[in-house]
């Protein structure tokens, strides 16, 4: 069995919000596809019945022979399950709508909250030498998002401008806190990430303004605008960095993307430093 801690391994970051429309899969794309522009070797785990994030990255329904349900529940290649995108060095793991009765079939199955995390630990892994993994998780705390919250090292939660934009966060950070006593006592969280900000508006300043007072150093200093290319990539089938290069959407996840990579470049020499 290979050994995924860190620094070696690659780093595994779970992006979560039960609440739906916040730009979860908007995010799981685009900052993957930001990383692989970096040179980064990308993974993005479609955990999501809906499939959005496999749509949005140009896996069609029929290329989806092997999906996360397979990877969950059966013994299958991950040749056969991993699949290239069009961008360079980002690859997934598509999701159909099958993986919605997985919830069900789960509840059954002795390991059903370790299967993410002792799939994505098979010695296989190492042959696609990620550096990163994103799993999408579906707008719900299920069995499913606690498999992501199981196998991650970190929770990325993408948070929305607007209105009511706290209130979910505090269910949120009690399955976090559950799952650090359960499951995986070392899950910490990656950060949040504020989403259709819109500077003109009162209220994102307003929204912003409470996520700094009440999270402090976890919420990430980028801010993802309210960007209408950022919205058309999906039905184009490729990740806003692709479709508009340009764009303010592109550019803040592009940002994104670095503050991640040097906030854990950050974590690695510090735990360098305690070794």
């Amino acid at each position: 069995m290979s050994d995924l801690s860190r620094p070696q391994g690659p780093k595994i970051i779970a992006i979560a919000n039960q609440k739906g429309g916040v730009g979860k899969t908007t995010t799981a794309i685009n900052l993957s596809a930001a990383l692989a522009e970096e040179g980064r070797r990308v993974l993005v785990i479609d955990l999501d019945p809906q499939g959005n994030a496999s749509t949005g990255l140009g896996i069609e329904l029929d290329d989806r022979e092997f999906t996360t349900y397979e990877l969950l529940l059966e013994d299958v290649d991950l040749q056969k399950v991993i699949l290239k995108t069009a961008t360079e060095n980002l690859f997934i793991v598509p999701a159909t709508v099958d993986l919605s009765s997985a919830d069900l079939e789960l509840l059954t199955n002795e390991k059903r909250s370790f299967l993410l995390h002792d799939a994505l630990r098979q010695t296989q892994m190492d042959s696609f030498a990620f550096d990163y993994i994103l799993i999408d998780c579906p707008p719900s705390l299920n069995l499913l998002t606690v498999n992501a919250m199981i196998a991650a090292h970190s929770i990325l939660v993408p948070l929305q401008s607007e209105f009511f934009a706290l209130e979910g966060l505090s269910q949120l950070m009690l399955t976090i806190r559950e799952v650090r006593q359960s499951g995986n006592k070392n899950l910490r969280i990656e950060g949040v990430v504020l989403t259709m900000y819109d500077r003109r508006n009162n209220l994102s300043q307003q929204v912003e303004q409470d996520a700094r007072d009440n999270l402090g150093d976890l919420v990430f200093k980028t801010l993802i605008p309210r960007n209408v290319r950022v919205s058309e990539s999906p039905s184009f089938a490729m990740p806003v960095l692709a479709y508009d290069s340009t764009s303010k959407g592109a550019l803040a996840y592009r940002e994104l993307a670095k503050e991640l990579m040097e906030n854990n470049e950050n974590e690695v020499k510090e735990v360098q430093h305690v070794g």
